[in-house]
């Protein structure tokens, strides 16, 4: 019997234009992307637009047909390729094959971590070459290597412009071309590397290549963008993907290509494996395990005889740097551990033959703490949001400190008549009990305030104008200059620290903050911040591209029960936050920072990143 179940696709495609209706171009794809059930990312920007959706064959076909139809799109290349169905829901989620995601963002991909580094002009990119002028070119024939050096390959560098994770498994290779592997953690970290090679790169032809082609149109610009010396730059049209389509048993590319999806690779004819197990050396590619370094959190391959569960690993590139397991802190119990020797040899169940990739020895220094400042949210203040936080804070009390102040806006006391508790405030049990003693009641603070808040510095009692208004945060708008400058007041009194923590009005003050993070360097240096119940207020400091800060962002989900801040209301202030640094912690819980697994377990993994 034949087999009915519709085909299922991945589709790939890039295209940088102009594009002056970003809101016309959302309502398509959110529109079309729907009807169609296609799941994954879409990313929206001035510059362009970059996809990577999956779904069934014949929606991706009436997609494309679609987007086609719009003349911005002309001359793209749609990359669309037969796979199974996601069956691994761990690998789904983390690709983003589980929903769909559509943003807006100031770049289509981040070239530096740096905002004060101008991208260069897109224009200026590397000309195209097919897969076949490509493999001539690496054969030393062609017309790209006739026109002045016809015979050799001397003045021919072979550049690869992913991260090291995709390198590891598979890239080209050409006798008698030099091969440069910047051995990067993320594409950011290449404007650097290049800058270091200048020289080594001046005066030759750079044949570049990435995955489908968008980050070599980024970085063949900016190395073209150096100028006399730096303008025979070429760039792979379509990537690795179109090149092995051009060459099904893998030509000069060895091993598998590491793509973006839950395909995970995708490799030649060529059965042979170029990736190495961390621990044992043996021959190995397989991300699907998904282990990740314990300090960085970038990919690691960990073969299935040497991979345990809750085991710890380091990556060669923090090996590079002097970070070893020893300095990793253990997690057990929420508890942090060093590791000994022994149990480092337990840990990881190796035989005497130790990898030397590993850097194992012993060690008994506790890493440094990490210091955060907590905002506290609307109405609260630092002794009530130290208390709601003492969980939180017991189960980290090893790898942060946390460090609690009042906002600047003292607010007055309210009640309601005839209600004995009110969200957290003293309240009178009649109307008649106008002034209830105020010892028994702490002052409460805001960072933000409603425009029509009475600054004359008078705190007293009284009657609220009606019952708890959910959406109250929307109108506290002002304040926020006094509050800046508080703040900056804390970090020279009290700091440094290492990272901001808000909650609620306290995460929408904490992403204001972020978003100026460039402006305020000197004056206020911190590395991340942790938005809990977070919402984004409609000022100024809002009015950007991307929020280039690395951030962690907790929230309840759709199901969850935060009557407060709608979970929409979180996941829009973090869709203005950088894809490439943001994690997102959806719970099932309340108007609370959650500390049960594996929530805690999520939050200690990013907190691993700045140790």
């Amino acid at each position: 019997m034949a087999d009915t179940t519709p085909q299922y696709g991945v589709l790939l495609y890039y295209k940088y234009a102009q594009i002056t209706d970003l809101d016309s171009l959302f309502s398509f794809y959110e529109s079309n992307c729907n009807s169609l059930s296609l799941l994954g990312r879409v990313r929206l920007s001035p510059h362009g637009v970059n996809v990577t959706v999956g779904g069934k064959l014949s929606s991706l076909e009436k997609h494309i047909a679609a987007v086609k139809s719009n003349a911005l799109f002309e001359g793209t290349d749609f990359k669309l390729a037969t796979c199974d169905h996601p069956v691994d829901d761990k690998v789904a989620k983390e690709c983003g094959f589980t929903s769909l995601s559509i943003r807006i963002v100031k770049e289509l991909v981040t070239l530096s971590s740096d905002p004060l580094l101008k991208s260069p002009e897109i224009s200026n990119a590397g000309r195209h070459l097919t897969a076949a002028e490509f493999h001539s070119a690496l054969q030393g024939t062609g017309p790209l290597l006739e026109k002045d050096s016809p015979t050799c390959n001397e003045d021919l560098v072979l550049l690869d412009a992913r991260n090291l994770y995709e390198t590891r498994i598979g890239k080209f290779h050409a006798p008698n071309v030099e091969t440069l592997d910047p051995g990067i953690r993320q594409y950011s970290d290449l404007p650097s590397w290049i800058d270091d090679k200048s020289e080594q790169l001046k005066g030759k032809r750079v044949l570049m290549y990435c995955t489908g082609g968008i980050r070599c149109e980024m970085a063949s610009a900016y190395i073209r963008s150096k100028g006399a010396g730096f303008e025979n730059v070429f760039q792979l049209f379509g990537g690795i993907q179109r090149y092995l389509e051009q060459f099904p048993d893998g030509g000069f590319f060895k091993g598998k290509n590491f793509v973006f999806d839950h395909r995970i690779s995708v490799g030649s004819s060529d059965p042979n494996v170029i990736g190495t197990c961390l621990l044992c050396g043996s021959s190995f590619d397989d991300y699907s395990s998904r282990c990740r370094c314990a300090h960085c959190r970038m990919l690691v391959l960990v073969c299935d005889s040497c991979r345990m569960e809750d085991a710890l690993y380091v990556c060669e590139l923090c090996q590079k740097y002097g970070k070893g397991v020893q300095s990793v802190p253990s997690l057990e119990n929420g508890k942090t551990q060093v590791l000994s020797l022994q149990e480092e040899h337990k840990l990881v169940s190796l035989d005497t033959k130790l990898s030397p990739q590993l850097p194992w020895s012993h060690g008994n220094e506790s890493p440094r703490k990490l210091r955060i400042l907590c905002l506290h949210g609307f109405r609260q203040n630092a002794s009530s949001f130290k208390g709601r936080t003492a969980s939180l804070a017991k189960k980290l009390k090893n790898i942060v400190e946390l460090v609690f102040v009042d906002a600047p806006h003292e607010l007055p006391f309210i009640y309601q008549p005839c209600i004995t508790e009110s969200h957290g405030e003293c309240a009178s049990s009649s109307l008649q009990q106008s002034h209830p003693p105020s010892q028994n009641c702490r002052k409460k603070f805001a960072w933000l305030v409603a425009p029509d808040f009475n600054v004359s510095g008078e705190v007293d009692w009284k009657i609220a104008n009606g019952s708890f208004d959910p959406l109250q945060y929307l109108q506290q708008t002002d304040g926020f200059d006094v509050s800046l400058a508080y703040l900056k007041s804390v970090f020279s009194q009290k700091g440094p620290f290492d990272g901001i923590l808000g909650f609620s009005q306290g995460a929408a003050m904490a992403a204001l903050v972020s978003a100026q993070q460039e402006r305020l360097k000197s004056e206020m240096d911190f590395r991340f911040v942790i938005l809990c119940s977070g919402f984004a207020i409609k000022l100024a400091e809002f009015e950007c591209q991307a929020i280039n800060c690395p951030s962690l962002h907790i929230f309840g989900s759709d199901h969850g029960k935060d009557r407060q801040i709608a979970n929409q209301a979180s996941r829009d202030l973090a869709s203005l936050f950088d894809d490439g640094c943001s994690v997102i912690i959806e719970h099932d819980s309340g108007h609370i920072i959650p500390t049960r697994s594996p929530y805690i377990d999520e939050i200690r993994n990013f907190l691993h990143r700045f140790l």
